[in-house]
């Protein structure tokens, strides 16, 4: 009887530890600012069918699984410039993603062309701060989704960014913004205690940190947060290593609430592994490089229908035009000194305006790096991919000094010819020259741009307070193009000095 017994307590002891060991988890996979990188990038990473192969083993691994797309999907290759998102919208279904969020990039082509694309696109499309009540994008968007796990429910909410100085004025028309911080952990506490969901997830397009210090980024919104469990982040390009100290934020009540990115390209997937019994989340990268090659293969339908795009890419990129003295990194001194001495050249020549003071530009309209060798007409334009055109404008000292203000204030995020400008570590310019020549405020000067930042586009407000004197037809990446060409037939390379024109001091 008593060997009985005991039997019985061992067993009741074994039933007793089952759920533990059975606890139900939600994987949830996420990438973002994949930027249009359908096959590997030029570091060997990345690649469309890579991503689906490593979402597929997951899923199969993982019954329970979501797969979430962060914003920025498009734009940065040569598949978006040719063919304005046919490839990538496409593609969203046949990689499965249960969820997705806008990003700035998602804009480019306008609004009308966008909820075209969407409206195909099956996945959830989620925004809790953007109003598109008086846009083409009416009725394709909800402000949450909820995922049902068990008896567990888990809520993705989307955040995003301030179109204001960041998205063209004309390809976000009507649509009202409603300020990130006063949504986000509003919508989380709605979420939890109206819609009573045990996990509240916001998937983030504003960024890790802010590229506009005025402006909110995701750090500072779980700093003030009591709600919001998980962050799924993007926009600021940040690579946020598992366990590397970045990952984990304290919210407005100490709790270490977790976030994660994936840099851009697609060249890591992200996974959180969640615990709906105890919320414990486990952060891990998975690098989407060759050793998914042989799976990738796997999926001949995909390949074969992307084969068609590819053709056109390829025709483009394999066609030589110039030649680069060497290696230039799109974010280097040299290859913004390049493309701002050769606005320079091109806008003399093109509106027969000689005494051109200087040339702002923004360093973040460089999307791809110079090679050394050989330069092909993709490289170009996959560098120069924007409908952009160049604006001479008068501009006032005052105004000019409150334009390197403001790239000061972002770590001389732009390009500028002629103007030499110091920083202090708060961001605030200790001094700044043009030509050798403290600037006058009640001076005119003669400064060329494109029309984006002439619009206002990354902040520069001061610009749109002053006259234009000439006003471009056509693309600006097209008259890069033409430049280097003729570079070429004089027998000359690309090339630029180092110098540094705006710097910390």
């Amino acid at each position: 009887m008593s060997r009985f017994r005991n039997f019985m307590f061992v067993c009741l002891c074994a039933l007793m530890v089952v759920p533990a060991l059975r606890a139900e988890h939600l994987m949830i996979i996420a990438v973002n600012d994949t930027h249009s990188q359908i096959d590997p990038a030029s570091d060997g990473r990345g690649g469309v069918a890579r991503r689906r192969a490593i979402y597929d083993q997951l899923r199969a691994d993982n019954p329970n699984s979501v797969l979430i797309h962060a914003g920025d999907a498009v734009q940065g290759t040569l598949f978006f410039s040719l063919y304005r998102g046919e490839v990538e919208y496409a593609l969203m279904d046949s990689l499965g993603y249960d969820a997705i969020i806008l990003g700035n990039h998602e804009f480019d082509n306008g609004m009308e062309e966008l909820a075209a694309h969407y409206r195909n696109v099956d996945a959830v499309k989620i925004s809790a701060n953007y109003d598109f009540s008086a846009t083409p994008l009416n009725g394709l968007f909800q402000p949450y989704w909820i995922k049902a796990v068990g008896d567990k429910r888990v809520a993705f909410f989307g955040i995003n960014v301030n179109p204001a100085g960041l998205i063209a004025d004309m390809n976000c028309e009507n649509l009202r913004y409603l300020h990130a911080p006063d949504v986000a952990d509003a919508t989380a506490r709605y979420l939890k205690e109206v819609q009573k969901v045990d996990y509240a997830i916001m998937v983030s397009h504003i960024g890790y940190s802010s590229y506009e210090p005025s402006e909110p980024n995701d750090t500072l919104i779980i700093g003030q947060s009591h709600y919001i469990d998980m962050l799924i982040s993007s926009h600021s390009h940040t690579t946020i290593k598992p366990g590397g100290g970045m990952d984990r934020i304290a919210n407005a009540d100490g709790k270490m609430i977790p976030i994660g990115q994936n840099g851009k390209s697609g060249k890591f997937v992200a996974t959180y592994d969640l615990d709906l019994e105890t919320g414990d989340i486990v952060y891990n990268h998975i690098t989407v490089d060759e050793a998914w090659d042989e799976a990738a293969s796997r999926y001949t339908a995909m390949n074969q229908w992307l084969d068609q795009y590819r053709h056109g890419v390829d025709s483009i990129m394999n066609n030589p035009i110039g030649t680069s003295a060497r290696f230039m990194k799109n974010s280097s001194d040299a290859a913004q000194n390049w493309v701002s001495d050769a606005t320079m050249e091109i806008i003399k020549n093109l509106s027969g305006i000689s005494n051109i003071d200087c040339a702002i530009m923004n360093k973040g309209g460089i999307r791809t790096d110079m090679p050394k060798g050989t330069v092909t007409e993709g490289v170009i334009s996959s560098m120069f991919p924007f409908d952009n055109r160049f604006v001479v404008l008068e501009m006032p000292g005052a105004e000019l000094i409150e334009c390197i203000k403001l790239m000061c204030g972002r770590g001389g995020d732009a390009v500028s010819k002629e103007l030499r400008a110091t920083y202090n570590d708060k961001g605030e310019m200790t001094k700044a020259t043009l030509k050798g020549k403290k600037i006058d405020p009640k001076k005119i000067y003669t400064v060329a741009t494109i029309d984006y930042l002439a619009n206002g586009g990354d902040y520069m407000t001061p610009m749109t307070r002053c006259n234009r004197l000439f006003v471009d037809t056509q693309k600006y990446g097209n008259h890069m193009l033409d430049y280097v060409k003729a570079l070429e037939a004089a027998g000359k390379k690309i090339d630029a000095k180092d110098e540094v024109r705006i710097q910390k001091k």
